[in-house]
């Protein structure tokens, strides 16, 4: 423990004096991330590193908020059946320059079709490029399905034409999924048999450039000073992964790190009387729930998914686990999001009740597993926690729970498993601002062994959803949306937890953060008092 501490202290003072010279914030993150190509991932600790300084979508989310404004197209335009969108694109934007490469030319339309085209063509020799490829969040979002094609008008112009009118499309190209990546970069890679180094040493046109990463210790970025939007307040970026959220507050408050996510809740106190720290809160746009594998019995029976919700007592979760900063969790969506159902009644405590369902549905001496993960996250600042108060609720029923975990990015990986033992601990919060993102992604037939970690399919609910993207009133999706959470806690393919309130504390040196509703954290017109 005592080399583990010198070692963590070592690496942030040689941060610190490595980059003395030059203005560079230090972020203390708590996780490390799965890989730098973001298109291959769903998770907001890996879209962080990856998507936010390095690269650019069509359309960019205004810093703070869920409005669209140009990004790497200067405007976009739809057709009157909603069925094309025209997107023409910036002028002059540079890729980055590294020691490992150098564009020969600024960005235009091959790059965007070849950024979109390798996840949806299974014959694009890019579609199977690392092992594991699944395009999680193109596939769960069933984009196969939605894009006829993507058409080069010239240069600068590209078209994508729609099997069918989907109202968020804008929206869903703005998502870190959706980022653009350099074609002459992949070629290079490709024709040099390095495929791979595309998810290890990415090329943006993002704020910041890729220096470097140590596995699990730190990640190193530059600021781009060719970039379109302007050169960075910052010339330097540093994530210092501290997984341990004491750890990270402790190294916030010693000043070994300027920013530092997901306090424990008891923690918040003493960081909010320190005078060198100021901390940011908001509501979040999020949800965390434990998802049962319904496909692997008994949870394939809505009735012992129903009978072990009435088992949880989210008061105590409340109490445990957020300590004030949490409310329950009744539908899928969080309540700040339109088509949010009020009138749904949540599963309530009711033990007895519990083991009533459980010998009706034929069910005793069920043993089952639960899974926690390793770090924090807005949804859910302890996991392993929240699994403890759930494990002591089941064991009233009769039910015996074994919990497990794994490292973040194994525990990505192996929770999609579709023949997956037991129940996971998850949640989300929102990249793009509509119901779509929560209900289709997390819980559509799409999804299923991807980011419906439920496994569940239902046919009645996949129908709701889909009619509700391809309208464009928001009073008619509404409508549907409602009657799909109707179906979502008739079936209960989740035990919905809780919505938290999103702490952010941070050194008093650092000026223009802003807390992202999406749950990112973005780093491109942050500035540090020297």
């Amino acid at each position: 423990m005592r080399r583990r501490l010198s070692l963590a202290v070592g690496l942030a003072t040689a941060l610190m004096a490595s980059t003395a010279s030059a203005k560079t914030l230090i972020y203390c993150s708590e996780g490390s991330p799965e890989g730098f190509d973001p298109a291959l991932y769903t998770a907001g600790t890996t879209f962080n590193a990856s998507s936010r300084p390095v690269y650019n979508r069509l359309a960019e989310f205004e810093r703070g908020t869920t409005s669209l404004i140009p990004g790497l197209a200067e405007s976009w335009s739809s057709s009157e059946d909603g069925l094309e969108y025209t997107f023409n694109l910036r002028a002059g934007v540079k890729f980055h320059t590294t020691e490992y490469f150098t564009p020969s030319r600024d960005l235009n339309a091959d790059d965007v079709i070849f950024s979109f085209e390798r996840q949806l063509d299974e014959t694009n020799p890019w579609n199977k490029y690392t092992e594991g490829t699944a395009w999680e969040y193109f596939n769960g979002m069933d984009m196969p399905a939605l894009i006829k094609e993507i058409v080069k008008v010239d240069d600068m112009t590209v078209k994508f034409v729609l099997n069918k009118p989907e109202s968020p499309t804008v929206a869903n190209l703005a998502m870190d999924f959706a980022s653009i990546v350099s074609k002459e970069y992949a070629d290079s890679l490709e024709a040099s048999g390095n495929q791979t180094n595309l998810n290890q040493q990415p090329i943006g046109t993002g704020p910041f450039k890729f220096v470097g990463y140590q596995k699990d210790a730190v990640i190193r970025y530059a600021a781009h000073e060719g970039y379109w939007g302007g050169k960075q307040p910052l010339d330097n970026l540093v994530f210092a992964i501290t997984p341990d959220n004491s750890v990270r507050m402790q190294k916030l408050q010693s000043g070994e790190c300027h920013v530092a996510p997901y306090p424990n809740p008891g923690d918040l106190p003493a960081l909010m009387a320190d005078e060198s720290l100021q901390v940011m809160e908001q509501e979040g746009l999020n949800v965390g729930y434990l998802a049962y594998n319904s496909k692997v019995a008994p949870f394939d029976n809505p009735m012992v998914r129903k009978a072990l919700n009435h088992a949880i007592n989210k008061q105590s979760i409340l109490d445990a686990v957020f300590q004030g900063a949490g409310k329950a969790a009744k539908n899928p969506i969080p309540p700040t999001m339109w088509s949010y159902n009020d009138a749904i009644e949540d599963d309530a405590y009711d033990p007895e009740k519990a083991k009533a369902m459980l010998a009706e549905a034929g069910v005793s001496d069920l043993k089952m597993k639960i899974w926690a993960m390793p770090v924090a996250r807005p949804y859910n600042p302890n996991a392993r926690r929240m699994a403890e108060v759930i494990q002591a609720d089941f064991a009233a029923v009769g039910v015996e729970v074994e919990i497990v975990s794994y490292e973040w990015g194994e525990y990505l990986k192996l929770s999609r498993d579709e023949n997956r033992d037991g129940a996971v601990l998850l949640g989300w919060t929102g990249d793009n601002g509509d119901p779509d993102n929560f209900l289709s992604v997390l819980l559509s037939c799409s999804s299923v062994g991807g980011s419906n970690r439920a496994q569940w399919c239902n046919e009645e609910f996949d129908a709701l959803v889909n009619e509700a993207k391809q309208k464009s009133d928001q009073a008619e999706r509404t409508a549907l949306y409602e009657e799909a959470q109707v179906v979502f806690k008739r079936e209960a393919p989740w035990a919905t937890i809780a919505h938290s309130v999103v702490f952010m504390p941070m050194s008093t040196k650092v000026m223009n953060y802003k807390m992202d509703p999406l749950g990112s954290h973005r780093f491109d017109g942050v500035d540090i008092a020297e």
